[in-house]
């Protein structure tokens, strides 16, 4: 590293601690060393500071504790007494920056400053990211639908260049955020006036209008290795090793670089993350630390992207049909507004269903497209509202019926990932709209066909031999194909629900999240699906069929040793080494004996209340307080990392309403307590299992936050309503 940079770096992170202590000093004043103060949605405190010295910052005094950290970190002196290779000095001074930067904005949320509003724009920044966003995205993380993140710095040469690269980065599902400016202009500037999506669904999430902002991303890297990878508070070499092996992350510096962009970049450059720079840089590339790009005028920020990929090293794997719009993931939670819309379909305003049906051989042709009646492009162009069937014929020397449904359920992300197409719903309650920029763009209902025949091979492709579409966009012929539809529904609905784990000799592994959290692994059941509520045993059957390799594998159960815990003498033998030695057995049907582990991404916590001689659950994303003096994010910690935890359970939402469930522990009469957005979500569902179990007004005893939120006011509660927890056997 040149000696230009180091002293830039050193002059920012001097800069940076400089402003935060004055900052600071005026809160200690005003407010004093006791003024409490948490991110939004976090259980980890100040996470840069936390997960690096494993200091808990809480008040404004442990704010000044930890800013003293920073203030070890720098070196005082000066410029000509820096000797080579100037690394040292200046990755200290980098972390230092990344040590401040975390007071400064933590100070700003108290004095109302953030999330920042920009004064030209109006819009608002994201600001800090929460906990409940990062699980949420856990899934995409560890399967590899997002292989990575960028975080862009300072704003492009022009408007076109900034949405062409961000556009190529939401194309491979990187997930891009933005921070800093250049000569007062940012890259969030420059997609605004280009009318271009901002957000988390669209996966471009503007940060901030400084390069002080960055550090929220490099929060929520670090935050990873805290709730997927099992790393301690404190274990600073364990989480810049996971940093550098297992988040891949990079950033693209476009405009000048000043000293404060300079110190900031150094403290990423200790995580791992390379840089990539369309600006003169005067650098030596100390191998496997960082690496910038000495340019020319005639830079070409058409390779931009791909060289920060290269560099990073990541996998990307992108499976566009051929069609006239954008097409990845990124572009799955883009909204059409009403006034954007050119053709709606369903959405209760006209018939529509989405059925995939098995076939023979003989009976398709592959890669066929229909559309009935044949003069539909007359009623296409006129646009507003028309009724659609789509009916997607699959046939295979190894399909299965059993996997109409898993495909079934793609139709969503596979219509979603074109730009300018939006679709909700599934089966006979589905709506699809195309906005006017995706006609103008040439898109067709041909097109719809085209998308689901080229991802039902490219996402099935040892299934699925041959692929034929037929739309069908006249209200009789829908009608007469949605009878059709609805009875294979409902004969398929049968069919899946008599699976039961007695039934199957095998069980599936799910070892996704083993990227991210090595000890961890799920296994898969009928009647457990997996915790993070997107894989049911016939998806990992699915998977296998489509990857034998993959990892999704197939266990045999061997011996039931317990059929009450649900103990497997196959499942253990596989547990044990698929984690390494870390589990030595599971039971599938527990909470306090050998739970399953967890990653961090799972949909919901079941959490032990002894003194209630039951057990709470809450939802991911439900920011009150529960029973056990803990908000779901604190909850969570206890959680995941791979960790057995007896007492506590990470669950996919569905699992709640199987028979299987807690099925050691006396099953659904345990619940005593959980929020009521998760109430009505289950209701139906909930409602026929209580009834099974002898208890049909069990929903209306369980407590929620409208009516306490602690222990005592439960027990108060229960007793009242007679819970039938009170009368079971001891849970301890």
């Amino acid at each position: 590293m040149s000696k230009i940079i180091a002293t830039a770096v050193i002059r920012g992170a001097k800069d940076v601690v400089s402003r935060t202590e004055q900052l600071l000093n005026k809160a200690l004043a005003e407010k004093g060393e006791d003024y409490k103060f948490e991110f939004p949605d976090t259980a980890f405190y100040l996470p840069m500071i936390y997960a690096m010295t494993g200091f808990k910052v809480q008040t404004l005094g442990d704010m000044k504790t930890a800013l003293g950290f920073a203030k070890e970190l720098l070196h005082d002196e000066p410029e000509e007494k820096l000797w080579l290779p100037y690394l040292g000095e200046a990755l200290d001074s980098g972390m230092a920056t990344l040590f401040a930067e975390e007071i400064l904005l933590a100070l700003r949320y108290i004095y109302g400053l953030e999330p920042c509003v920009d004064p030209e724009t109006g819009y608002v920044y994201n600001g800090f990211i929460t906990d409940t966003i990062q699980r949420n995205l856990g899934v995409e993380l560890v399967d590899g639908r997002m292989p990575g993140f960028a975080a862009i710095l300072g704003a492009a040469p022009t408007d076109d260049i900034a949405v062409k690269i961000v556009r190529e980065l939401q194309e491979k599902n990187i997930l891009t955020f933005l921070s800093a400016q250049s000569n007062g202009d940012s890259v969030t500037k420059q997609l605004l006036r280009k009318g271009v999506e901002l957000g988390w669904e669209s996966r471009i999430v503007p940060l901030g209008p400084d390069a002080e902002h960055t550090l929220y991303a490099l929060d929520w890297a670090i935050r990873a290795s805290l709730i997927f990878g099992g790393k301690k508070p404190g274990d600073f070499k364990g989480h810049l090793h996971y940093q550098k092996d297992r988040v891949f992350a990079f950033a693209i510096a476009l405009g000048p670089l000043d000293d404060i962009k300079w110190a900031t970049g150094a403290g990423a450059i200790n995580m791992g993350f390379p840089a990539i720079a369309d600006t003169d840089v005067p650098v030596i590339h100390p191998t496997g630390v960082c690496t910038y790009e000495e340019v020319d005028k005639e830079f070409d920020h058409d390779k931009i992207v791909q060289k920060a990929i290269e560099m990073r090293g990541l996998k990307i794997i992108v499976e566009k049909p051929p069609i006239p719009v954008a097409y990845g993931p990124a572009f799955e939670g883009e909204r059409i507004r009403k006034e954007d819309t050119f053709l709606e379909c369903g959405g209760q305003k006209t018939l529509a269903f989405e059925w995939v049906r098995m076939r023979e051989m003989d009976e398709i042709e592959d890669n066929k497209v229909i559309i009935i009646p044949e003069n539909w492009r007359e009623k296409y162009e006129k646009g507003g509202r028309l009724p659609l069937g789509i009916l997607i014929e699959v046939a295979g020397r190894k399909m299965q019926k059993d996997f109409e449904s898993v495909i079934e359920r793609k139709i969503h992300s596979d219509l979603n990932e074109a730009q300018g197409i939006f679709h909700m719903g599934q089966r006979d309650v589905n709506w699809i709209r195309i906005s006017n920029q995706a006609k103008a763009a040439g898109f067709t209902l041909e097109h719809i066909g085209i998308i689901h025949t080229t991802m039902v091979h490219n996402r099935f492709q040892t299934i699925a031999d041959k692929v034929q579409v037929t739309l069908f966009i006249d209200e009789e012929d829908v009608k007469r194909m949605l009878e059709e539809a609805r009875k294979a529904y409902a004969e398929r609905d049968a069919r899946l629900a008599g699976l039961t784990d007695e039934g199957v000799e095998e069980f599936y592994s799910c070892l996704l999240c083993q990227s991210f959290a090595p000890s961890h692994l799920c296994v898969v059941s009928p009647e457990r699906l997996g915790l993070c509520g997107a894989f049911n045993w016939l998806d990992c059957k699915a998977a296998y069929e489509i990857n034998p390799t993959g990892g999704n594998q197939p266990i045999k159960k061997g011996e039931v040793i317990d059929p009450k815990l649900g103990i497997f003498s196959g499942i253990d033998e596989y547990i044990k080494k698929g984690s390494g030695g870390a589990i030595e057995s599971v039971c599938m049907y527990s909470i306090m004996q050998n739970p399953m582990t967890s990653c961090g991404c799972f949909e919901c916590i079941v959490g032990l209340i002894p003194e209630a001689n039951g057990v709470m659950l809450v939802h991911r994303g439900y920011p009150g307080m529960t029973p056990v003096g803990m908000k779901f994010s604190t909850f969570a910690g206890s959680v995941g990392g791979g960790a057995q935890t007896p007492g506590f359970m990470g669950i996919g939402v569905n699992f709640i309403a199987s028979k299987k469930f807690l099925y050691g522990e006396g099953g659904i009469k345990r619940i005593v307590w959980m929020p009521k957005s998760l109430k009505e979500r289950i209701k139906d569902v909930f409602m026929q299992r209580a009834a099974e179990e002898g208890v049909p007004d069990l929903l209306d005893k369980i407590a929620d936050e409208t009516i306490c939120e602690d222990s005592e006011k439960l027990l108060e509660h229960l007793s009242a309503v007679g819970h039938p927890a009170l009368e079971m056997e001891p849970i301890i």
